[in-house]
């Protein structure tokens, strides 16, 4: 589960990286480039990460390392960092403070809802979003779709990753090895019948937030016999959509919030 986050906002520190000696006509260029240069560091971090060393910030940042060290340090005074004893950064209790003001503000259930209904309406079958951790996924929120046929999964459900397009697809967004999943990348969907389940069908596409972090699948899901291969293929481009348009509204939240919402 995510870390609690600091009760207290972020100190005035941070207005450090807008103090400058540059003449009062470059002042301001200088300041929006000290903040991109600061941001840049924070958005380094990826979820499965606790401390990076000072020489992997300056090369995902593509700064210099004594730039990079001045800019964390100031960050660490307005505790948006922490220092380690050997010298790597992780995220500090600031950070946390701004994820939990923005996730107080964020409806989940309003922004994944209406993309899953405009699916199922689109193809007439369920429509699901499915988030992960380790080796499962959990099917977070479904819609019903119109012809009728009711399905077993019920959201806050788990299952393996290795078996349905659903888990699929998240396997090979995250880079497994294997032809099955070289297929699944170049095509961006992928299609089982029976794999999970013996009468389920169902066609599903990874959903993507920025810089490619993984962030779960959608999948359009039915009874195999109404759901021929041909019949999926059709419904591979409306799939495929929603988990884009899913990616967009979801990109500022991070990974792990949207796993905290379901526990394996």
């Amino acid at each position: 589960m995510p870390r609690k986050a600091d009760s207290h906002p972020p100190s005035d520190a941070l207005k450090q990286l807008l103090v400058g000696e540059a003449p009062a006509k470059a002042v301001r260029h200088e300041n929006v480039n000290a903040v991109a240069r600061a941001l840049s560091i924070l958005t380094s971090f990826e979820g499965n990460e606790l401390y990076l060393p000072l020489a992997e910030l300056a090369r995902r940042t593509g700064m210099h390392k004594p730039t990079v060290l001045r800019l964390a340090r100031t960050l660490a005074a307005a505790r948006f960092l922490v220092r380690r004893e050997d010298g790597a950064w992780r995220l500090g209790p600031a950070a946390g403070w701004i994820g939990s003001r923005y996730q107080a503000q964020f409806d989940l259930d309003s922004a994944i809802e209406p993309i899953l209904h405009r699916l199922s309406a689109s193809t007439g079958e369920a429509a699901s979003f499915f988030v992960f951790e380790g080796n499962l996924r959990a099917c977070l929120m479904r819609c019903e779709g119109k012809a009728g046929v009711q399905s077993q999964i019920r959201p806050g459900e788990v299952f393996p990753l290795d078996r349905g397009s659903a888990g699929r697809v998240i396997v090979a967004a995250l880079g497994e090895p294997g032809d099955l999943y070289e297929r699944i990348r170049r095509r961006g969907f992928h299609i089982t019948r029976g794999e999970r389940n013996s009468s389920v069908a169902s066609v599903s596409a990874a959903v993507r937030g920025p810089h490619g972090t993984v962030l779960g699948s959608v999948s359009t899901a039915g009874p195999i016999k109404r759901l021929t291969a041909g019949v999926l293929a059709r419904h591979a481009a409306p799939t495929v959509l929603a988990a884009k348009k899913l990616g967009e509204v979801l990109g500022a939240m991070p990974a792990t919030a949207l796993r905290a919402t379901w526990h394996p």
